[in-house]
């Protein structure tokens, strides 16, 4: 039986850096990002390394990794996100995300999981979803 969570997250911190640009204009970055959690999942600090290409200055897509330790609805541990997204022109980043297989630890062990989160552009404060399930 699945589980809906929802809560909201905040990006503490964004570094980006430029590693290539294509003579089109396409260009690839990374960022490294601080997130923090409220609501289903309680983590004050999470890590997230993303790769992003932007197809124009303002659009593109992003896979990334994000590292949760913390709590689900009570349960105390950590997990893993894998992130894939978009970006469009007014800014609004759509993300879809799945646990790692096998990444969950304490009492998180098993956990598996999809969510997604729209985040308009300037938006503080962003509304996160998962649907998931716990090994017994």
């Amino acid at each position: 039986m699945s589980t809906h969570a929802t809560g909201h997250f905040t990006f503490a911190d964004w570094q980006e850096t430029e590693t290539g640009q294509a003579a089109d204009g396409a260009r690839i970055a990374r960022a490294q990002v601080t997130n923090g959690y409220t609501g289903a999942i309680t983590a004050p600090v999470t890590v997230c390394q993303y790769s992003i290409v932007y197809t124009t200055e303002k659009t593109g897509s992003f896979t990334g990794h994000e590292l949760v330790d913390g709590e689900l609805d009570g349960r105390r541990g950590g997990f893993v996100l894998a992130q894939r997204g978009t970006f469009g022109e007014d800014g609004t980043v759509h993300c879809s995300f799945e646990v790692v297989p096998g990444s969950g630890s304490g009492e998180l062990t098993g956990l598996t999981g999809r969510g997604s989160f729209t985040a308009p552009h300037g938006v503080k404060e962003i509304v996160y979803a998962l649907d998931y399930e716990l090994a017994d």
